[in-house]
């Protein structure tokens, strides 16, 4: 079964999220395969028009974070929305944990900036926040999820050797690990996907639209363009190069967080839920195109 039909079926199944695309995470929980992202362009500034217009558009999973410094004004969005808590997947991240405090005492204060009882994720943000004692922090994250502050618990921009890190004295397997993913980090991030896949991890995207954002005219241009020819045709409506780096993302059930301020853009993401999946051979040239150079934006240590 292609990945797009097993999205569709998952959907049908998941009405208390949204009626949207949803991936399974090893918990038994279910995340909505598109996310609406407060960092980037909304980092440390006011979010709430932007998540009430996400949320209005239809997207249900909202990714936030602390050291966003916009937690504030997505809990105002998520108020403002008049959406029931349960139709909505609110994550948030661990940033530093301060002198004197937990990582429960952060979680309380983001629970109560974000005006929610409960985050459905709660992610570790960076292993480069706690190093020499990720055991320990993971233990007070499996702690939270006991006690029913955070449904869901993972990681992000952990590499192969923090996840092994963790997982020495784990009791909970994360369920996520949120990472800087498109088709220009794809080979360097091969070894961490197929790890992942074997410990059950589920890789989420953040930055996926970066070749065409931040590095339009590289060699992964023609082909998104030919695709997006052969997607547009097939839908009956006009595809563009960012729904097809999304329909890549798709093809691999790996969900994608992605921000805007601009209510056409959103529902052009929206949109790409119900487009037609690209076939193997479409995924694998978009694959050996982006292989060809390599770009991250984020996170750059992840290459030392």
């Amino acid at each position: 079964m292609s990945a797009y039909f097993l999205l569709r079926n998952l959907s049908r199944t998941s009405r208390s999220i949204m009626s949207s695309l949803t991936v399974p995470l090893n918990d038994g929980t279910q995340i909505p395969w598109l996310g609406f992202g407060t960092g980037t362009a909304l980092f440390s500034k006011d979010a709430e028009n932007a998540v009430l217009t996400a949320i209005a558009s239809g997207v249900a999973h909202l990714d936030g974070a602390q050291s966003y410094g916009n937690e504030d004004s997505l809990g105002a969005a998520i108020v403002g929305s008049g959406k029931p808590r349960s139709s909505l997947y609110v994550v948030t991240k661990l940033n530093t944990v301060p002198a004197g405090q937990t990582v429960r005492d952060t979680l309380v204060t983001s629970l109560k900036k974000l005006r929610v009882d409960y985050v459905d994720l709660f992610l570790i943000h960076s292993p480069k926040n706690h190093e020499g004692k990720l055991s320990a922090v993971w233990k007070e994250v499996e702690a939270l999820q006991k006690e029913g502050l955070a449904k869901s618990i993972g990681v992000s921009n952990f590499r192969i050797q923090d996840l092994e890190e963790i997982l020495g004295n784990a009791s909970v397997v994360p369920a996520v690990n949120q990472i800087e993913y498109h088709p220009y980090v794809l080979k360097a991030s091969q070894p961490l996907l197929e790890y992942a896949k074997s410990k059950n991890i589920l890789i989420t995207s953040y930055g996926g639209l970066t070749p065409i954002a931040r590095f339009p005219g590289g060699p992964i241009d023609s082909v998104l363009s030919s695709i997006a020819a052969r997607v547009s045709e097939t839908a009956g409506q006009t595809v563009n190069q960012g729904q097809v780096l999304q329909l890549w993302l798709r093809a691999q059930n790996i969900p994608a967080i992605s921000t805007s301020s601009k209510e056409s853009r959103i529902k052009e993401y929206l949109a790409t839920e119900t487009l037609p999946g690209l076939t193997a051979d479409e995924v694998q040239a978009i694959n050996e195109a982006g292989s060809k150079t390599h770009h991250r934006v984020f996170q750059k240590w992840l290459d030392d």
